[in-house]
């Protein structure tokens, strides 16, 4: 085989390609070849240390990427500038990354095996493995841009809040992807007649199955469209975030068709009915709610909704978000530069910039990297470069305009919009959807003077605050008002359109209610409460609220509007006619917040309060293992006391990193309720799975920076023991002679609160057994302490762990907490009293074995 070296040429410095050597194949002659290749890359080696701790902890990768939902699942994009200026292909490590859960783990020795299913309505089904795919097919190189349907979300999350997180405009990039085209493989297994579609599904399993999608089948057949199997990127193996070792790549379509770690094709006469593809990648239309989705389902199942190809689009990369223009030393000319791209294989025609709010239009030059791979003909990274007949574009294309900065001087803003050979326009207004997917409005840079510059403000930012959407919106503009919020010289205001209240009033309920009789009320069995002056009563929604029960008896005899309205969703809020029982009277009203705002800021002795949530200090964080920490937050000052008695919870409050939402949740803290200054939270951080998404709270916790603040309530909770054997539940006072304590994971905390009582007080006679079930030996926790108690003193206490996974050398109980372990350890006895936490399977198989062992019903308490 001939081999050649072909030198790549720049054309000018307006658009980033880099100048580079190739080999390239079976070329009769030498040639100059004028394409743009892969820019300088580098395989990162280490593990990040925010992914040390979670799933991902086998996945290198580079920290300049943004991320978007927390520290995982990994959905990140690369900084924009930083995008643009690798040219027109993607290095690896900065391409954008959508995961929906755990980046599967594949070994090298497991890829030559790795096996690709083909089935359905196919007269052939076949099972190729990696070396099949690689030594059967034709290889192709394709340069194919991939774009999330996400890209430049936040905008619309700034307007109203949509179910998806906040891209920002970087959610795409560009590579050389090589491999086969999915109509050979398909071709190989001869679908039938009657075939419409081809599922994909992908090894990546999540909380409702595998990842799969679907596309049409003459779709995938037509080689104009360009769909294809992929195990390389820029010439190199894919790596594990990018679908390793094979993903399929749907050119010209959102990045969500382009199902990663590819296991099956599935050919059928309907579309896919894998969860992901009916509740994902779907614009619904713009008057359809949030509630109305989630109470429709149709919404999601009708066709006509789901997104294929993208749409127009086009944004400013140059002039960057808070760029500053100095009018004394700047030159006469600023070049203004950034991307568009259109979808289904249609080529940009046009980019055009406004500085007048779109009364008149400037042309932009506009630069078809793409076209120069139609013109190279060889073999390029093991595939062949075949792009002369096809006519199809599936490429970004970069656009620049040079502007006299006289001009830019006179403008409050500098817009951007494309349009495809279709005349498919980017429109000036935004469509708002549930999703808040394909995002595509003009492109608005805001331009403001200060003194002798200019300041350039993009709509968003990915990863902060900022944006003149959000200063505009801050300021009471309203963003949908067809003007970007603002008024023009000498326009009278336009009064804004009355905000849609949802009635949360039962009709024909005008019960009026007192002070008194709210109050009588208002306990964890009976938990009324008020939102916005009316009177709800909880105890019906104790079993299914998602946060659990404690999260309405917490607000028992409260008015808790400002906590309720901004946790709680629409669909929440239409639910609430259902518990409505009346109106508090107004002078009532006025007392119940009287005296809430009547707590003083000044020092207080005693940190906790139950009508108000107040601020602690993040100051120090302890791995206990990979997946357990200490968290210790600092109180108000530092001769303060925690105020939790014993057998008590407090609620914290804290904004999840992705959502900005709040969080609320119970925890009982380890560090000694007498200690002052000081509260330790014994917390397992709960990573998502191949079959969970993960907790919420404990990822927000672990999210948290040093110095960071919470919000803290309490106490609250039904259980407190008083000492020397006297227990209080729902305020009625019993005595015990032993406790039997059950628990599992970090429900040792309560258990571990009430052990330390009995036992810190060598008058107390109170005895104490602790059954301890864990997984893991790493993973019993306090495991000293407790060991140290039984040790201690083996008349008052006894610890037995048992572990599901002991060791070889665990010298333990083994398996979970049984029948039998119960029947030894814990069998019924007079004035005792079992106390269980753990995970609900483990309270309710525990609770079964008890009362079937005779316990009666009113001597088990479950934290």
């Amino acid at each position: 085989m001939a081999t050649t070296t072909t030198q790549i040429i720049v054309d000018n410095d307006v658009f980033p390609f880099k100048k580079t050597q190739i080999q390239v194949h079976d070329l009769p002659t030498p040639v100059e070849v004028d394409i743009p290749l892969p820019p300088p890359s580098f395989r990162p080696t280490e593990i990040l240390d925010v992914d040390k701790g979670t799933p991902d902890n086998h996945v290198p990768r580079d920290s300049r990427l943004i991320r978007l939902t927390g520290i995982h699942p990994f959905n990140v994009e690369p900084p924009l500038t930083a995008l643009f200026k690798e040219g027109f292909l993607t290095s690896p490590e900065l391409f954008y990354v959508r995961n929906h859960g755990p980046v599967p783990q594949v070994r090298d020795e497991d890829i030559p095996t790795w096996e690709l299913s083909i089935e359905g309505l196919v007269e052939n089904p076949i099972v190729l493995n990696f070396r099949d795919i690689l030594q059967k097919y034709d290889q192709i190189t394709a340069p194919i841009t991939l774009v999330c349907a996400g890209n430049r979300r936040k905008e619309q999350n700034t307007v109203r809040k949509s179910k998806g997180f906040s891209w920002g405009p970087a959610g795409l990039s560009t590579a050389l992807f090589t491999g086969p085209m999915m109509a050979d493989i398909l071709r190989s297994a001869k679908p039938l007649r009657r075939a419409k579609y081809v599922c994909m599904e992908g090894a990546d399993k999540l909380p409702n199955g595998y990842y799969g999608t679907s596309v049409k089948l003459n779709w995938a057949m037509d080689l104009n469209k360009g769909i294809m199997l992929a195990h390389k990127m820029n010439g190199e193996s894919l790596r594990p975030d990018h679908g390793r070792p094979l993903r399929a790549v749907v050119p010209g379509q959102i990045g969500g068709r382009s199902v990663k770690w590819l296991r099956k094709l599935i050919v059928t006469e309907v579309p896919s009915d894998n969860w992901y593809h009916l509740n994902d990648n779907r614009v619904l239309p713009t008057m359809v709610s949030p509630e109305l989705s989630a109470q429709d389902k149709k919404w999601w199942t009708d066709e006509r909704y789901a997104i294929y190809d993208l749409n127009v689009n086009s944004v400013a990369v140059y002039p960057e978000h808070e760029e500053t223009l100095d009018l004394a030393t700047t030159g006469h000319t600023y070049t203004a530069k950034g991307y568009a791209y259109a979808g289904g294989g249609r080529r940009i025609t046009r980019v055009e910039i406004s500085l007048d709010s779109g009364k008149s239009w400037r042309l932009a030059d506009l630069e078809y990297a793409e076209d120069k791979y139609r013109e190279f003909e060889g073999e390029l990274f093991g595939g062949k470069v075949d792009m002369w007949q096809r006519e199809t574009c599936f490429c970004w294309s970069f656009w620049s305009l040079g502007i006299p900065v006289s001009d830019l001087e006179k403008s409050d803003a500098f817009l951007v919009r494309a349009m495809d050979e279709a005349l498919a326009a980017q429109p000036r207004d935004m469509y708002w959807s549930v999703l808040g997917m394909m995002n595509n409005p003009w492109f608005r840079v805001a331009i403001t003077k200060h003194g002798s510059c200019l300041k350039f403000e993009h709509p968003t930012h990915p990863a902060r605050a900022g944006g003149w959407m959000e200063r505009i919106k801050k300021a009471g503009g309203d963003l949908t008002n067809g003007n970007w919020g603002e008024r023009h010289q000498g326009e009278a205001p336009v009064e804004p359109e009355p905000t849609k209240e949802i009635n949360m009033k039962k009709e024909g309920v005008n019960r009026q209610i007192d002070l008194e009789e709210l109050k009588a009320n208002s306990n964890s069995e009976k938990p009324w409460f008020v939102v916005n002056g009316e009177v709800y009563d909880g105890t019906g929604f104790l079993e299914g609220h998602p946060g659990g029960a404690i999260s309405i008896t917490s607000s028992a005899g409260l008015d808790v509007s400002e906590d309720f309205l901004a946790i709680h969703s629409e669909t929440a809020k239409l639910m609430m006619p259902d518990y409505h029982i009346g109106t508090l009277d107004q002078t009532s009203l006025e007392a119940l917040n009287s005296n809430a705002a009547s707590i003083s800021d000044e020092l207080r002795p005693v940190f906790l309060q139950s009508r108000a949530w107040s601020k602690l200090k993040l100051t120090e964080k302890k791995n206990v293992s990979w997946d357990t920490r200490i968290f210790v937050f600092q109180l108000e000052h530092e001769k303060q006391s925690l105020g939790l008695p014993i057998g008590q919870h407090l609620m914290i409050k804290v904004n999840d990193p992705g959502s900005k939402e709040a969080i609320i949740r119970s925890y009982t803290p380890i560090s000694d309720t007498h200690v002052e200054g000081r509260l330790e939270l014994l917390v397992k951080v709960y990573f998502p799975t191949t079959t969970i998404p993960g907790g919420k709270m404990s990822m927000a916790l672990d999210s948290l920076p040093l110095g960071a603040s919470i919000d803290c309530k309490g106490p609250t909770g039904r259980f407190e023991y008083l000492g020397n054997g006297r227990v209080l539940i729902s305020g009625k006072e019993r005595h015990v002679r032993s406790f039997k304590m059950i628990c599992g994971g970090t429900g040792i905390t309560p258990i571990f609160q009430v052990l330390r009582a009995v036992m810190q007080d060598p008058e107390d006679p109170t005895t104490c057994v602790v059954i301890d079930g864990n997984r893991l030996e790493e993973d019993i926790l306090c495991r000293s302490e407790l060991d140290a108690y039984g040790a201690a003193d083996t008349q008052r206490c006894t610890v037995v762990h048992t572990l599901t996974k002991g060791s070889k050398s665990w010298q333990g109980r083994r398996g979970r907490i049984s029948e039998e372990l119960i029947k030894e350890f814990a069998a019924p006895e007079d004035s005792s009293m079992v106390i269980l936490c753990g995970p609900a399977a483990m309270e309710e198989s525990a609770q079964k074995i008890l009362l079937a062992q005779g316990w009666a019903e009113s001597d088990l308490h479950c934290f």
